[in-house]
């Protein structure tokens, strides 16, 4: 596959522009982001289905700059599809084949079960779930994927989207009542189509609609991390604000906490919104900042990987490590440092009595401990947490996300930072269980930077962690000794130590 891959995802409401980095096998990055409201379906639904002047327009010239763009960044492949809005119109072949003639760019209708099945593509491999139902509200279509052990199973596409029922609804009827009811008849009617089994407790948001919401309600519960993929709520918490939203008049808009910008169809992809969460009986809805044009880049990416990473492979984590390549990252060393952490955790069980649950999250901590002297070695365990908190976007929970990036920003005797402890409380693990994963960390680090590979072995029991090596842990002494801990107890190192004879020096 190309290093540097362009994608042109054009759709009813908005085209945009990506273009993703590869960084080995299974790592990538993206490098560029580009968007424009083009519209290409407006005034379509009322004539016919037909792209009409004002759309096409916008289209072209949108297009004409990514083109600049990717010829800009060097970008070696690009892939452009197009979905409902030119999928729906007489005259759709008609403008892939003017774009081709007058731009060069090959465009790709593709049918609602496809887009359902990129944006699905993307979930599963992006976002921790394994169990649920992708919904993707467009301008034409909502398409949906339902997901099970990780596979997809099924997909589907309704006829419903926002800016089809704007223009066949909201912008007709005079009472904004008597819209909403045709508008509500119309959506029911669609949805009674949906196949039985499209039921499930997860709901993953994929698009702009699902993404305004999941903003606003970020907003108002003044969540303190300011990352929107994979952010999870509870439905019934916020059907009442949901219903607001759909009842609200244009000027009503303003008290609650939207972009300008998405007013004119928020309030009816809202409808379809809702519609669809009741319908599949969702529970919780976990935010996708990644949608069809990841899951184009993914289909070409892991062809011959059945469309999933490796079990144990996280892109985010594979990436950060061949981009920063951290100084110690030989494979023997590294599986060292994490066998180390692993028996460190294990035998100190008696007092933490947690299953071992974390030993995902230290292990990745672990391997990003060193991706902050990149930078430089002064206060490289702060840029290693705040890379941590930018970079660490695919495959985790946000509490996942934190916990590692803590761990990440321990340096010295402390095991807690208590200012990003407070402002990040509600979503880590209870401060008696942070200040164990910190100590194991912490103390890991010591003794794998001491080490060179020395043969380690812990025991633990009368109030007493006795640590024993093949080899001198001369300078991990001198940490470990003003190092805190969670609970009082002593720490006893054995270590090889080979001191030669010094009568020479008259003594």
């Amino acid at each position: 596959m190309a290093k540097r891959t362009a994608i042109i995802d054009i759709g009813s409401n908005s085209a945009r522009l990506v273009i993703f980095e590869k960084t080995s096998r299974y790592g990538f990055h993206l490098i560029c982001e580009q968007k424009s409201k083009v519209r290409i379906g407006e005034g379509a639904y009322e004539k016919g289905g037909y792209l009409q002047p004002v759309g096409i327009k916008r289209a072209f010239l949108a297009l004409q700059s990514f083109l600049h763009t990717i010829e800009k960044y060097q970008a070696h492949k690009t892939l452009c599809v197009a979905t409902s809005a030119l999928r729906d119109a007489p005259n759709g072949s008609l403008f892939v084949k003017w774009i081709k003639k007058e731009l060069g760019l090959s465009i790709k209708i593709i049918d609602g079960n496809k887009e359902a099945s990129y944006g699905a593509i993307a979930a599963k491999n992006l976002l921790p779930a394994t169990h649920a139902i992708t919904i993707d509200i467009g301008g034409g279509s909502s398409d949906m994927a339902l997901i099970e052990n990780g596979r997809i199973v099924d997909t589907y596409s309704l006829d419903l989207g926002t800016v089809r029922l704007k223009e066949l609804f909201f912008d007709k009827e005079s009472s904004r009542k008597e819209a909403y009811e045709k508008a509500a008849a119309y959506t029911k009617k669609a949805l009674e189509a949906l196949p039985s089994h499209f039921k499930g407790q997860l709901a993953i948001g994929i698009g702009g609609t699902a993404r305004t919401l999941s903003k606003a309600v970020m907003k108002r519960t003044a969540y303190p991390l300011d990352k929107l993929h994979a952010f999870t709520y509870e439905v019934e918490a916020h059907l009442p604000f949901f219903e607001e939203i759909v009842h609200a008049s244009a000027k009503g808009l303003k008290k609650f906490p939207l972009k300008k910008n998405r007013y004119d169809t928020i309030r009816e992809g809202t409808l379809i919104w809702l519609s669809i969460l009741r319908t599949i009986g969702a529970q919780y809805v976990m935010t996708s900042a990644a949608g069809v044009r990841e899951g184009v880049f993914l289909e070409q990416m892991l062809k011959q990987d059945r469309l999933s990473f490796p079990s144990g492979t996280n892109p985010s984590i594979t990436s950060l490590l061949d981009r920063f390549k951290p100084y110690v990252n030989i494979e023997s060393k590294k599986k060292n440092k994490l066998k180390i952490a692993a028996d460190l955790y294990r035998i100190l069980q008696p007092s933490i009595n947690d299953d071992m649950r974390y030993l995902k999250h230290l292990h990745a901590a672990l391997k990003l401990s060193n991706i902050g002297k990149t930078l430089t070695i002064y206060k490289s365990h702060q840029h290693a947490f705040y890379i941590a908190m930018q970079e660490l976007n695919y495959g985790f929970t946000h509490q996942e996300i934190i916990l590692i990036a803590l761990l990440l920003r321990m340096h010295g005797k402390e095991l807690l930072h208590k200012p990003l402890f407070q402002s990040f409380e509600p979503l880590l693990p209870p401060k008696e269980e942070l200040l164990w994963l910190s100590f194991i960390y912490t103390l890991t680090v010591f003794i794998h930077e001491a080490s060179n590979s020395a043969k380690i072995t812990f025991s633990y029991g009368n109030e007493t962690l006795k640590i024993t090596s093949d080899k001198p842990l001369y300078l991990a002494k001198e940490k470990i000794k003003s190092l805190e801990k969670p609970i009082p107890f002593a720490v006893i190192i054995e270590d090889e130590e080979k001191f030669p004879k010094y009568k020479a020096l008259g003594i």
